[in-house]
């Protein structure tokens, strides 16, 4: 009797942990890797936790500085070494990246979880040539941080109407940006107008991007930013981008003295501590203000700055607009998620993916201090009670405000995406740090960026490249 009770026992508790399972993966251990931690790892460990709570299978982390990942993904890819069974990683990377990944299940690509995705991420950063390659995990491009306490003090704004003749707001235009910097620069207000990251390796491209977005991401034109669509040719030496160059150093004269080596994470707690009105970032430095910083409850963002002029790369002229065309720059993208194509268990690996993006798991991880997790779901940016953790009522009313309003712009701005990513933003910021520091001219620089840029696109083969290109940008294949 008791050898049968025994038995039963035990298998009511085999049923009970077979129950638990679901889905069952039991004995599957995944390999997930990404950069060094916390951010990004932190996230994908929590996740990792309540994936093996839910399926009762395993999850191996394996973390590398962020200058080792794509080497050592497309190495093991190629290879089909099997190392890896989901991959964090950049959109810039798909390109090359993708012949090597397997597509998303099409039960992931439907419901209210994948509805759920910002249309940008979804249809655009997570695509390729047609199919879905990766999830996003995380939401990146750049915005404007200020501080409401200085823009809102009645003796600042009396001052600035006073020396510039219009109010004292978040700057709609980069001329805006420029007299409000200098202002605050001037004033007993704060030690410097604004922040941004100079430094070669510090983020510095993209910060340049964000100017330039302004000034050649035609809606007349579309595709034509870095690239002419139709021949690819390099455009990083027209008039718009001598532009965006040419006032992306003078803000060199509103930042804190050595701003040449700043990178994306020193104007964060330059911003947060108090020392600048303003700063250029992603959503990192909102959450380090709000949090650990010197101006809790004044966080305040907004779309990046415009303009009413934008270089139309087919007319060889400007194209003038009533109102200033907001171009916000998908700096980075966010990061992505992705399941290589040799992985043993690629049922689980896209379970995992499934798990980390979810709105409950993404939802608790953007509000996580250091997870480097930042939006991209619309439920994000609409539950305001989800970050009271963080933010005031109006700061959050801000942040996500800005977020949302960037990614629904019309003409938001896609970062560069095309196979070779490296070479091309090398020799960028090679040219580029010498324009900076004085050592050339800025047209210069960007000549040779150009011309460097026609040879690499060659080198890889120009019609491989253009298609590449368009795929990027959103357009369709040329005839």
């Amino acid at each position: 009797m008791k050898k049968t009770l025994l038995a039963l026992s035990m298998a009511l508790l085999s049923s009970t942990a077979y129950a638990a399972c679901s889905p069952d993966y039991s004995g599957v251990e995944l390999t997930v890797s990404t950069q060094n931690g916390p951010f990004i790892a932190s996230a994908l460990q929590t996740a990792a936790d309540s994936w093996e709570k839910k399926t009762c299978g395993k999850v191996k982390l394996v973390e590398f500085p962020f200058g080792e990942l794509y080497p050592k993904f497309l190495t093991a890819m190629s290879q089909q070494t099997g190392d890896f069974d989901v991959i964090g990683f950049i959109p810039a990377w798909v390109p090359d990246f993708a012949p090597y990944l397997s597509t998303m299940p099409e039960s992931m690509q439907s419901g209210p979880a994948w509805e759920d995705i910002h249309p940008v991420y979804r249809e655009r950063l997570m695509s390729w040539d047609g199919e879905i390659k990766s999830a996003t995990m995380d939401g990146d491009m750049h915005m404007l941080n200020y501080r409401a306490d200085l823009f809102e003090f009645p003796g600042n704004r009396e001052a600035f109407k006073a020396k510039y003749g219009y109010d004292l707001a978040p700057p709609k235009t980069w001329d805006q940006y420029y007299d409000i910097a200098e202002f605050f620069k001037a004033s007993d207000a704060v030690e410097y107008g604004t922040a941004e990251a100079y430094a070669r390796g510090g983020q510095q491209f993209w910060y340049f991007f964000s100017h330039a977005a302004s000034y050649t991401n035609n809606p007349n034109t579309p595709g034509a930013m870095f690239f002419d669509p139709d021949t690819m040719d390099a455009q990083i030496n027209n008039p718009g981008w001598l532009k965006a160059l040419e006032e992306y150093k003078r803000g060199l004269d509103f930042n804190p003295p050595g701003a040449l080596n700043f990178g994306s994470g020193d104007v964060r707690p330059l911003y947060a501590g108090g020392t600048v009105a303003m700063n250029i970032d992603w959503a990192d430095s909102g959450i380090l203000g709000a949090t650990e910083g010197k101006i809790a409850g004044n966080v305040r963002t907004a779309v990046l700055p415009g303009s009413k002029e934008i270089w139309n790369s087919k007319t060889g002229d400007w194209d003038v607009f009533d109102q200033p065309v907001a171009s916000p720059f998908l700096a980075f993208g966010g990061w992505q998620l992705a399941v290589p194509s040799d992985s043993g268990n690629p049922e689980a690996a896209w379970s995992f993916v499934a798990e980390v993006t979810s709105p409950e798991v993404s939802g608790s991880a953007i509000v996580t201090s250091n997870t480097g997790v930042n939006p991209y779901r619309l439920s994000h940016y609409e539950d305001i009670k989800n970050w009271a953790s963080v933010f005031t009522a109006d700061e959050a009313m801000s942040y996500l405000g800005a977020q949302r309003a960037s990614l629904d712009s019309p003409n938001v701005a896609l970062d560069l995406r095309l196979p070779g990513f490296f070479s091309y933003t090398e020799i960028l910021e090679i040219e580029l740090s010498k324009a900076l520091s004085g050592q050339v001219e800025p047209q210069e620089a960007l000549d040779t960026i150009a011309a460097e840029w026609n040879k690499l696109t060659d080198e890889f083969g120009r019609d491989k490249q253009r298609a590449a290109y368009r795929s990027a940008m959103g357009l369709p294949a040329a005839d």
